[in-house]
C-alpha cells in the first residue's frame, strides 16, 4: 500500500487533513466518502531515499527487509501480505515508503524485480536481477535469504574496516594539524636567526613550505580544492574507472584482498543460482554484475560467450588471468565431475575466511604505518630547525 495525503471537507464545509494507506487514490476517495467527507485533494506522499529531506536507506536495512521477506514468502504469505507487513514492520520511514511503492507496483500487475528495478538507488541492480531469476525459477525465497546474507556480510566487512582505521584517521588529522602549526607559526620566527647562514637542505625546504603557506594559503587551497575535484571527475568517467582497478588490485595486501572479494561474490551467486536450476549463460550474466570490479565482470563476459560456443568455464577463466590457478583446478575438476555449483559455493566459503584474515592484517598494518609517516614528517621538520642551532652553537665555540 502507498501513503496518502488528503485534504477533504465535511458536511459543515469545515476542512480537516490527514493522511491514509491504500491501494490507490479512488481507494481513498470511497474510505473518505463512508467517513462522510468531501476531497478537496489526494496526493501520494512523496519518499526521497538516501538522505535527500528523509533517512538515509543503509544496505543493513534493505539486507533485514530481504530476510523477512523470504521467511514470510516461506511461511505461505501472499505477495501482497506481505509486503504489507513489511511496509508496517519496517522502522526507516524512507525504506517503509518504497516497499509501499513497490506493494502498490506489484499489485498493479508488475514482477517485484521490476518493482525493485525502479529504485535503482536503494534495491540495486544485482538485487533485481537475481530476483528475477529467483520468479522466474521459483527459489525467490533462497535468492531473498542469500541476498540478506550476503549484505550483512558486506555490512560487517565494511564497519569492521571503519572501526580498525578510527584510530589512523585520526593520527593522521592530529598530524596534518600539527605540522601546519608549526609550518604557519613556528617556523617563521626563525628565519631571522637563520638569515647570514649557509642553510641545510631541510631547513631550506621547510622555509619554502612555510612561505608557501604563510602568504599564498588562499591560492594552496584552491588548487586543492580543485585537484580534489579533477581527481574525482576523473575516477568518474570510464577510462578513470579503469586505470583505479588496475591500480588498485596492484597495491600490496589491498590488491589482492579486492580480488579474492570479487572472486567470493562471483562464485556465491552463481553456484546458488545453478544450484537453483538457473541455466549457465544467464547465470554468468546475473554474477557478473555482482562482482564489484569491471576487469572481472569483462572477463565473465568473455567467458560466458566461450561457454556459448561449447568451451568449458574453467578455460576462459585461466585466460583472463584474474582468478588464481588453484581455484581454476577446482572448477575445471568440478566441470568434469557435475558438481559445478557445489564446489563454487565451497570455495566462496575458503576464500571469504582466508580474505577475512588478509583485510584483519592489512588493517592491523595500516596503524603503525601511520606512526612511521607521521614520525618521519616530525623527525624531519625537528631536523631542519635544529641543525643549523647545532651549526651555530659550534661556530660560537
Amino acid at each position: 500500500m502507498a501513503n496518502y495525503e488528503y485534504i477533504a471537507r465535511n458536511a459543515a464545509g469545515e476542512e480537516t487533513a490527514g493522511s491514509m494507506q491504500a491501494e490507490n487514490e479512488m481507494a481513498v476517495i470511497r474510505t473518505l466518502d463512508e467517513r462522510k467527507l468531501f476531497p478537496v485533494r489526494v496526493a501520494e506522499q512523496s519518499v526521497k531515499p538516501r538522505g535527500l529531506g528523509g533517512r538515509k536507506v543503509r544496505g543493513r536495512d534493505v539486507g533485514v527487509a530481504y530476510g523477512q521477506l523470504a521467511d514470510l514468502l516461506r511461511s505461505g504469505v501472499p505477495m501482497l501480505r506481505a509486503l504489507d507487513v513489511l511496509v508496517r514492520a519496517t522502522p526507516n520511514a524512507a525504506l517503509s515508503g518504497l516497499l509501499a511503492k513497490v506493494r502498490g507496483d506489484v499489485a498493479a500487475g508488475k514482477t517485484l524485480a521490476d518493482a525493485m528495478a525502479a529504485h535503482p538507488k536503494v534495491f540495486a541492480h544485482l538485487h533485481s536481477a537475481m530476483v528475477r531469476a529467483g520468479e522466474r525459477a521459483g527459489f525467490l525465497e533462497d535468492v531473498l535469504a542469500n541476498l540478506c546474507t550476503f549484505l550483512e556480510r558486506q555490512d560487517e566487512l565494511q564497519s569492521k574496516v571503519r572501526g580498525a582505521l578510527v584510530y589512523p584517521m585520526l593520527l593522521t588529522g592530529l598530524g596534518v594539524v600539527a605540522v601546519t602549526v608549526i609550518l604557519v607559526a613556528l617556523v617563521p620566527k626563525f628565519k631571522p636567526m637563520f638569515q647570514n647562514m649557509s642553510l641545510p637542505l631541510p631547513t631550506q625546504v621547510l622555509f619554502a613550505l612555510s612561505g608557501v603557506l604563510v602568504h599564498y594559503w588562499l591560492l594552496v587551497a584552491g588548487m586543492g580544492v580543485v585537484a580534489v575535484l579533477a581527481v574525482r571527475s576523473f575516477l568518474r568517467s570510464e577510462s578513470g574507472r579503469h586505470m583505479w582497478e588496475k591500480w588498485r588490485l596492484k597495491l600490496p595486501f589491498v590488491g589482492r584482498a579486492v580480488r579474492m572479494v570479487s572472486i567470493t561474490r562471483f562464485c556465491r551467486i552463481l553456484g546458488t543460482l545453478l544450484a537453483n536450476g538457473v541455466p549457465i549463460l544467464q547465470a554468468l550474466a546475473i554474477s557478473k554484475d555482482a562482482t564489484g570490479s569491471e576487469l572481472l565482470a569483462g572477463d565473465i563476459g568473455r567467458a560466458a560467450e566461450s561457454v556459448r560456443a561449447g568451451e568449458p568455464l574453467a578455460e576462459p577463466l585461466k585466460r583472463g588471468g584474474f582468478f588464481p590457478l588453484e581455484i581454476i583446478e577446482m572448477i575445471a575438476v568440478a566441470e568434469e565431475s557435475n558438481q559445478l555449483e557445489k564446489v563454487l559455493l565451497q570455495i566462496a566459503d575458503t576464500v571469504e575466511r582466508h580474505t577475512n584474515r588478509r583485510v584483519d592484517e592489512a588493517v592491523r598494518m595500516i596503524e603503525p604505518l601511520v606512526l612511521m609517516i607521521i614520525a618521519s614528517v616530525i623527525g624531519f621538520v625537528a631536523v631542519g630547525l635544529l641543525y643549523p642551532i647545532f651549526t651555530m652553537s659550534q661556530t660560537l665555540k
